[in-house]
């Protein structure tokens, strides 16, 4: 078999095996992904900065007795420093370059990954497609007419291209999920606390943000967070440890039998697709299978208020990384960006400081009760995307949505973004696509995004599994026990298949 084959079929841990053993040589496996990026990037677009030599260095030097020696891996180019490497958030604005790692790069280095490129965002993480002025449309892999899926549309089309086994990824409300659900992957986001952020920030976004990665397996996901997760002395929190042994092995045993909830409504209230509604039925039928309890619920206290808070603590968010950016570059940076992103960091520029705090402790409040009401099941399965995987430009404005966009960004009547009626119009048509991955985000509770359906049209769909706070070991056991009902781990998209 070819290495390109072999890089095609298995996951990391797979990949790392044939290393640890001898019968895999890191130079030939890291080649082997190099190539295959340089021959399918044209097709995705999912390539930002290549890394070739010094991953070739890398992979030379590779030690290969640590547990992912030489697997080629992506690093997504927002909000993650990797020393010398440009970082552009899929922005037009000046890159900025560290002269230091992430706490998270340095992990993955000594788990033996190796870093080939950078991946695709679009612009600081602000949509739900890979999408930006900067850097243009990242593709699907399962259907190139179709959107990956974002923020971290790059990664996860990196990996379900077969370039890479997996790619570091990030989640602020939904971008680790939302493009896993798109492409056929594996996607955890994991809990508050969970694996730092730092020196980059302390925490992101209020705390909505964590990092993690797209995988092809659930055991990949979670052999991952066994190295990469736990507090350095700038943490300013840390979630519970695992309490029975390391995740990998909570992916390797029987969940036994599990409370599920199944939550069916949507937080926004807008139109949900019978697509969607058959992912979530598959998965309950997997479930039940397994000898699960199911009991249907709902969530009162996530509706259209509790998602107008969440996008008014976005919007400070924004305002926020602006300024920094301007102290940053040494001026303002706001010509350089893109509309929405202008529109909303002046929506952030025109509420006030005791306006965002109240907001935020809502958000707590609807929090507590949430994870209150729902505290008696194992997880809850909910939808993460509400239509199949929209065309490439599917959420571009257009018509009466872009002239209204244009005027209040020319015109900068954003002020009438504080009005709710305003501001929810800009809600629907920013979130149609996407409802629920954000209430996670809130409320720090892991929730991993399982791929358990494929379309009419060929395109996967997943949904998603939400856990109790500091409880990511029950959702692998859980989603390791569905992939292997469903035979999913074996599924590749039929895109530039090896010989």
């Amino acid at each position: 078999m070819s290495v390109e084959k072999l890089l095609w079929e298995e996951d990391a841990v797979g990949l790392a095996a044939h290393v640890n053993s001898g019968d895999l040589d890191p130079v030939e496996l890291v080649e082997a992904a190099i190539q295959r990026a340089e021959r399918v990037n044209p097709d995705i677009n999912a390539v930002v900065e290549r890394m070739y030599d010094s991953a070739r260095q890398r992979a030379r030097n590779i030690d290969r007795k640590l547990p992912l020696a030489g697997v080629p891996f992506a690093i997504k180019d927002l909000a993650i420093a990797q020393k010398g490497v440009p970082m552009h958030s899929g922005s037009r604005a000046p890159a900025f370059v560290p002269d230091f790692d992430s706490v998270l790069v340095e992990r993955y280095l000594a788990a033996g990954l190796v870093p080939i490129v950078t991946s695709t965002s679009p612009e600081h993480g602000l949509r739900l497609v890979t999408e930006s002025k900067a850097y243009g449309r990242t593709r699907n892999p399962w259907n190139t007419g179709h959107t990956s899926g974002g923020s971290s549309g790059g990664s996860a089309a990196l990996v379900a291209a077969g370039v890479v086994p997996a790619a570091h990824a990030s989640d602020g409300g939904g971008s680790i999920r939302v493009p896993s659900a798109t492409t056929g992957l594996v996607g955890m986001k994991v809990s508050r606390g969970r694996v730092p952020l730092t020196p980059m920030t302390s925490e992101s976004w209020y705390g909505f943000v964590v990092d993690h990665a797209v995988t092809r397996s659930v055991r990949d996901s979670a052999l991952l967070l066994d190295l990469t997760h736990g507090p350095d002395p700038l943490s300013p929190y840390e979630a519970r440890p695992p309490q029975k042994g390391t995740f990998l092995q909570a992916a390797s045993r029987d969940p036994g039998t599990l409370s599920l909830a199944v939550y069916r409504a949507t937080p926004l209230g807008l139109p949900v697709s019978s697509e969607t509604m058959a992912a979530l039925d598959a998965a309950v039928a997997l479930a039940r299978e397994a000898g699960h309890s199911i009991e249907e619920i709902d969530l009162p206290m996530v509706g259209r208020a509790f998602m107008a808070d969440f996008a008014r603590s976005v919007a400070s968010s924004v305002a926020g990384q602006m300024r920094l950016e301007a102290d940053r570059v040494g001026r303002s940076v706001i010509s350089d960006v893109e509309r929405t992103t202008r529109v909303l960091a002046r929506l952030g520029e025109v509420m006030s400081a005791g306006e965002i705090y109240a907001g935020v402790q809502r958000l707590h409040a609807a929090s507590r009760e949430l994870i209150e009401h729902t505290g008696r099941f194992d997880a809850v399965l909910m939808p993460l995307i509400a239509h199949p995987p929209v065309p490439v430009g599917g959420m571009d404005p257009k018509g009466t949505d872009e002239f209204l966009e244009n005027v209040l960004d020319k015109l900068r009547l954003t002020r009438l973004l504080k009005f709710d009626q305003f501001l929810g119009q800009l809600m629907d048509k920013s979130l149609w696509f996407t409802h629920w991955p954000a209430i996670q985000n809130v409320t720090g509770q892991p929730s991993i995004s399982l791929p358990v359906h494929v379309t009419d049209a060929g395109l996967p769909l997943g949904i998603q599994a939400a856990g109790r706070p500091g409880d990511e070991e029950t959702l692998y056991s859980l989603a390791a026990q569905l992939e292997q009902l469903s035979g999913w781990r074996e599924r590749r998209a039929p895109f530039h298949v090896p010989a």
